[in-house]
């Protein structure tokens, strides 16, 4: 930001004016004679003092500004402020997925007449969209965080936050809007055929999932640095999880069996991820080679060399990512489940009962903490259940949370 303070000058339409950063703000009338209106310079003033504090130039008339605007504005913010690492977060999406519906019905509209009717027509939108009752329930939270942040920019009015906070939620049986499945456990039957065909580091990634009930993040990120291998039970904090944001701990907790398979996974280098999908690779490969029937001779070797070809697409990373983990659980799925006969044509018509087909036989890595935790809970109740998974609240579990934490790692002493 520069030093110079811009000066107020006269427009020819009478008013007064000042322009910052390549943006004319009006003032108000100019009054009589060479010199502004006290009105003008007391909104002159103002306006200066407000762009040096926050670096935005904020002009009288900011409150008439559109609901499109407005969530221009708050987008711009929300790319800075979700990120994590520098890479954008997952509220990204459910953000422009919100504030689509919001923008295309009241893109025109002035922000300050964006009340609670309108925003009930864009929940309604969404519902006829297909959406579930808690996805539109989250949503509108989204378009009414929107709002709330331009209120604490006094972008607008605050009575237009107030009146949209009034709108509540859909409750369950009162609206068209389909509900959620909840996400049920792996079934044993596929959960077997895949770990049948899956490669040695989806298996070991399948297992510690089942055995310690972490999510497919806090797997993916695991270091041979992050563990505390000194006691029975080694404790694992992840560098980075879901609930971080709002200063919750989390404290993994690895049993004998666990550790079993965790054991031929541990590096040197301590800094290294213990699931790399190039060194996934690189076995593949070398299993393919021990299962060629014809032997592969020097020269065929040199000649392979010679014209071997850059990899095509995206080269293995050193670590699984969430997204490339579910898609190699996925691929296993089709190739243990592949289609019937009577469905593996490409006709049109047949591509929503191939859709349901798939999704009967496939499932997700985050489904395998159902698993563990339903397991626990069987056994041993809903608070060690919570506890092991990680579902904990700051203001009831923290309360006994250390006294259940030698209960709980005394259970996975027992099951893990």
């Amino acid at each position: 930001m520069s030093d110079r303070k811009p000066n107020i000058c006269k427009h020819s339409s009478g008013q007064a004016r000042v322009t910052i950063a390549g943006r004319v703000i009006y003032l108000g009338k100019w009054g009589t004679g060479k010199l502004p209106s006290r009105e003008a310079q007391a909104e002159y003033d103002r306006v200066i003092a407000e762009w040096r504090a926050t670096g935005q130039p904020r002009g009288p008339a900011e409150a008439e500004l559109t609901v499109g605007e407005l969530v221009l504005k708050y987008w711009r913010h929300a790319e800075e402020h979700y990120r994590k690492d520098g890479d954008p977060t997952s509220e990204q999406d459910r953000l422009r997925s919100a504030l689509r519906d919001a923008v295309e019905l009241y893109g025109t509209t002035a922000a300050a007449r964006f009340g609670p009717l309108a925003l009930k027509a864009v929940r309604e939108r969404m519902i006829q969209a297909g959406r579930c009752r808690n996805t539109v329930n989250k949503y509108v939270q989204l378009v009414k965080r929107a709002f709330r942040w331009a209120t604490e920019e006094e972008l607008i009015p605050p009575s237009v936050y107030h009146g949209l906070a009034a709108v509540a939620g859909l409750r369950r049986g009162r609206s068209q809007a389909p509900e959620t499945k909840a996400k049920r456990p792996v079934p044993e039957t596929l959960l077997q055929a895949v770990r049948a065909i899956a490669p040695k580091h989806i298996v070991a990634m399948i297992d510690l999932q089942l055995l310690t009930g972490m999510r497919p993040g806090e797997l993916c990120i695991l270091r041979g640095c992050d563990l505390d291998t000194t006691g029975r039970v080694w404790l694992y904090r992840p560098e980075r999880h879901k609930t971080e944001h709002h200063d919750q701990t989390r404290e993994v907790y690895i049993g004998p069996r666990a550790q079993d398979v965790l054991k031929p996974f541990l590096k040197l280098d301590t800094q290294a991820y213990l699931f790399n999908p190039a060194a996934a690779e690189l076995l593949r490969q070398a299993d393919r080679r021990q299962q060629r029937r014809t032997p592969l001779y020097p020269s065929h070797a040199r000649r392979l060399e010679q014209k071997r070809k850059p990899r095509r697409g995206r080269p293995p990373g050193n670590r699984y990512t969430v997204p490339s983990y579910r898609h190699a659980i996925e691929r296993l799925c089709d190739k243990a489940f592949p289609l019937p006969e009577h469905l593996a044509g490409e006709a049109p018509e047949q591509r929503t009962v191939i859709a349901a087909w798939r999704k009967q036989h496939r499932w997700q890595p985050n489904q395998l903490r159902h698993n563990a935790g339903t397991n626990v809970r069987k056994e041993f109740g809903a608070e060690l259940a919570q506890l092991i998974l990680g579902h904990r609240n700051l203001k009831t579990t923290e309360i006994y949370a250390e006294a259940d934490r030698n209960q709980a790692m005394e259970v996975i002493a027992r099951i893990g």
